[in-house]
């Protein structure tokens, strides 16, 4: 299980340079992101280096920030791979709230980023599958 920040900023230019500037001056890592906007907000999910340290020189700077444990799931880098990961959460009855693609750095691989509504439950399903969940 991840550890993920959601940053609520106002939609207007420079909006994201802002939130990047915050975590670059604290020497944290944006490790995967995506951005979800309406008319006058939008929502950042990130996955940082340091998710505690992220969150408080957001909220220092005014930002409200909220984290939210999500599930991180190797994929290989091939074609099909996706669609075999959503089919063993479809066999298992399972919904996707949303999801985003991140690396492993180390390994070389894709990571899918994923909040369902259950992650522990569907943590041990997926291994049971034989996916490695992060």
């Amino acid at each position: 299980m991840l550890s993920q920040i959601a940053i609520f900023a106002e939609n207007q230019k420079g909006a994201m340079r802002r939130i990047t500037d915050i975590l670059a001056k604290s020497e944290i890592n944006i490790l995967g992101s995506v951005t979800n906007d309406s008319a006058e907000y939008g929502i950042i999910r990130m996955l940082v280096s340091n998710p505690e340290k992220a969150m408080e020189a957001l909220s220092k700077a005014g930002y409200l920030c909220k984290a939210t444990d999500v599930l991180g799931v190797e994929c290989e880098d091939r074609v099909g791979a996706l669609n075999q990961l959503l089919a063993a959460l479809d066999e298992s009855n399972i919904s996707v709230d949303y999801l985003y693609l991140s690396f492993d750095r180390e390994k070389a691989s894709p990571i899918m980023v994923m909040h369902v509504p259950d992650t522990a439950e569907v943590e041990e399903c997926l291994k049971a599958k034989g996916f490695a969940v992060l």
